[in-house]
């Protein structure tokens, strides 16, 4: 793949997906743990975390879909990057929502903990392989982001 290729295959495909998957794995943190706080419920935590995936992928799929034509950017076409964005984001918010599928909320709460950890290296290895980031910091200020996003969620849930 020779500079000008590569670069267009970061800027349709990679970047889009990126900005879906950071968006679904961090966006819906909050209210699945806080539906799982709150109600002490993986049922309801399941029913949360799969309309908060939803609804953000077809909100992030639309925003990207809408944003430009692509012409002027050089990003591509834009319902592309939208079905990109939009499919990202929803695998990163159900990915951590699956663990509520369990029966038990002390059984589903580490399991989604260790995939929302999985969800944010994988996001970290991405920046560092794609865009040249330092993997270190990445991790650090992506985990930082996501941690934040869990906190307010078991604070919220839990008031």
């Amino acid at each position: 793949m020779d500079n000008q290729e590569n670069r267009n295959f970061i800027l349709q495909y990679v970047q889009p997906a990126l900005l879906g998957l950071m968006d679904g794995s961090v966006s819906t943190l909050a209210p699945l743990f806080a539906a799982a706080f709150a109600t002490k419920s993986p049922h309801i935590a399941l029913l949360i975390g799969v309309s908060s995936a939803v609804g953000a992928a077809i909100s992030m799929g639309f925003a990207e879909a809408l944003s430009d034509t692509g012409i002027h950017t050089g990003r591509g076409h834009p319902i592309r990057r939208g079905f990109v964005t939009g499919g990202m984001t929803f695998l990163g918010g159900i990915l951590h929502t699956v663990p509520f599928l369990l029966p038990s909320l002390n059984q589903a709460l580490p399991l989604a903990y260790a995939v929302v950890g999985l969800e944010l290296v994988a996001i970290s290895y991405i920046r560092y392989r794609y865009f040249k980031m330092s993997f270190s910091i990445s991790a650090l200020q992506v985990v930082f982001g996501g941690a934040l996003v869990i906190l307010a969620g078991i604070v919220i849930g839990s008031a």
